[in-house]
């Protein structure tokens, strides 16, 4: 008769029960895994048998059967060790099958029989929870971030020997404490930044209204510098944002027992970065933008991006999540980033420079304003051209407002646009495309201003609602009592804040 087990696999960011059945079969000795595993979880015989013998239990001298349920879902990772060892004491007689049917079973086991941490184990002890399971057994190092989850029974089992007796009836596990805060490094702040006061005033609206910006102008200007800034601007993470951004963190295996996530994340990838690194490939883990949930993604040398990378983001951009579809099944990540983006003005970076002579032609100049597209423009509320700084203004004694200070007016902005929207939507950028007019509000003069540069320069309707968005988080800025709506100078210091191109490529 078949024992059962029950372990879990990822499923994107979120966790799914797999049932782990074993049957022993009169036959020569041997272990068959069915149920769709991948490699590293056939490896598991081997590592199994050999934590089994170095814990003092004996190997069944016969033919196993370890079948994962469902059967047409693909296992994949490390942590069924567990769950299948668990099964074959069941088997064997040596387990208390109410046990091992309340608790949820995940981990890697050394040949020694010692227990590893995988990766997950946030989203495996919500599953345990939303199940009703009583609770999770797990390995040290990913027991205490799965005790962020409340409600659910996490127990620390170092050893499969601990495991077992525990799942017998004879060994109280310990619980852990639940993980801290990871500690934030030094944070830059906004006054080491010299001059480039209008891009100061960019990266404020952006943050004020998690608005898209990019950045154009010569090297050594200072795009870099102001981009890393960004997050010393950025409102506190809420505790349901924190939670959020630890659980795809940890999907990724990139807490290493680190704990809550307790900063707005910053995710930089270098410009080589392949489409599957940006948004998640077959393995279907998650990419930079989704690590970059509910924070900053910034794109340096956009333009030298590859192409296909750039256009995969649109999607992300417009919806705020991420669907991908493979052969090993289907999945979606969320993706609620603000997008910074940086480039060089041509490919040599001096064209509108005051002193340095531009060396390209004009036909390679518009080749590479052409690598970023139409539709991919669209998707950016604000563009802004920042010019050198003058060694004066550089070497001399004065600096700007610090982070502090702008991170107060950006706080009080998004409280402004919290009790609007009752929470429901996180902030003005993402609006869906039937709210916008209603949230801004605008008044007549403020409209027919609207309408009438989007008659003039060719504007596409959505490049409309994003200049409609960015009024409105200036509003939102605007300390004074008349501004609960959109007025027309808030319109117009929108559309300057979004330079036009001479002559996009108008890709689809």
């Amino acid at each position: 008769m078949s024992s059962q087990a029950f372990g879990a696999t990822l499923l994107g960011v979120d966790g799914m029960r797999i049932t782990v059945e074993v049957d022993f079969l009169r036959r020569l000795p041997s272990v068959a895994i069915v149920g769709l595993p991948s490699l590293s979880v056939r490896e598991s015989a081997d590592r199994v048998r050999s934590a089994m013998l170095a814990s003092g239990f004996e190997f069944p001298r016969q033919r196993v059967v370890v079948s994962l349920a469902p059967a047409d879902v693909r296992k994949d990772g490390t942590g069924f060790d567990l769950p299948i060892a668990a099964g074959i004491l069941l088997a064997a007689g040596r387990l208390d099958p109410e046990r091992c049917r309340q608790y949820l079973l995940v981990g890697e086991l050394t040949l020694g029989g010692e227990l590893r941490p995988v990766r997950g184990s946030l989203a495996f002890s919500a599953l345990a929870r939303d199940l009703g399971m009583t609770g999770i057994v797990l390995p040290p190092g990913a027991a205490e971030e799965a005790a962020l989850v409340t409600g659910v029974d996490v127990r620390v089992a170092r050893t499969l020997g601990q495991a077992a007796e525990f799942l017998g009836g004879a060994l109280e596990l310990p619980q852990p404490s639940a993980a801290r805060a990871c500690r934030p490094g030094a944070a830059l702040d906004l006054r080491d930044v010299r001059g480039q006061a209008g891009a100061r005033q960019a990266l404020e609206v952006a943050a004020a209204g998690g608005h898209n910006l990019l950045m154009e102008g010569p090297p050594g200007c200072g795009k870099t510098m102001l981009a890393a800034r960004i997050p010393s601007i950025l409102p506190t993470l809420t505790a349901e944002e924190s939670l959020a951004c630890t659980r795809i963190h940890s999907a990724a295996g990139l807490l290493g027992g680190g704990g809550l996530v307790a900063e707005r994340p910053f995710r930089a990838p270098h410009h080589s970065i392949s489409p599957a690194g940006l948004v998640g490939g077959a393995l279907l883990r998650p990419g930079e933008a989704s690590l970059a949930h509910n924070g900053v993604l910034f794109l340096d040398e956009f333009p030298e991006f590859p192409r296909h990378a750039r256009e995969v983001l649109r999607g992300p951009l417009e919806d705020r999540r991420i669907v991908l579809a493979r052969a090993g099944g289907s999945v979606t990540f969320p993706a609620n980033f603000m997008m910074v983006a940086a480039a060089n003005p041509c490919p040599c970076g001096n064209l509108g420079h005051p002193t340095r002579p531009c060396l390209c032609g004009e036909s390679a100049r518009q080749r590479y304003r052409a690598r970023l597209s139409g539709p991919l423009l669209d998707r950016i509320d604000l563009r802004v051209e920042l010019c050198p700084v003058t060694p004066a203004v550089l070497l001399g004694a004065g600096c700007g407002e610090d982070s502090a200070t702008v991170r107060g007016r950006v706080e009080r902005a998004r409280q402004r646009q919290l009790g609007r929207y009752g929470g429901a939507v996180a902030s003005n950028a993402a609006l869906a495309a039937e709210q916008v007019v209603e949230a801004a509000d605008p008044t007549p003069s403020a409209l027919s201003v609207l309408q009438r540069h989007m008659e003039q320069q060719g504007l596409s309707a959505r490049v409309g609602r994003r200049l409609l968005k960015v009024a409105r988080t200036l509003a939102d800025l605007d300390e004074g009592p008349l501004c609960s709506r959109v007025r027309e100078d808030h319109v117009h210091r929108a559309v300057g804040l979004r330079l036009d191109d001479a002559d996009p490529a108008q890709e689809s």
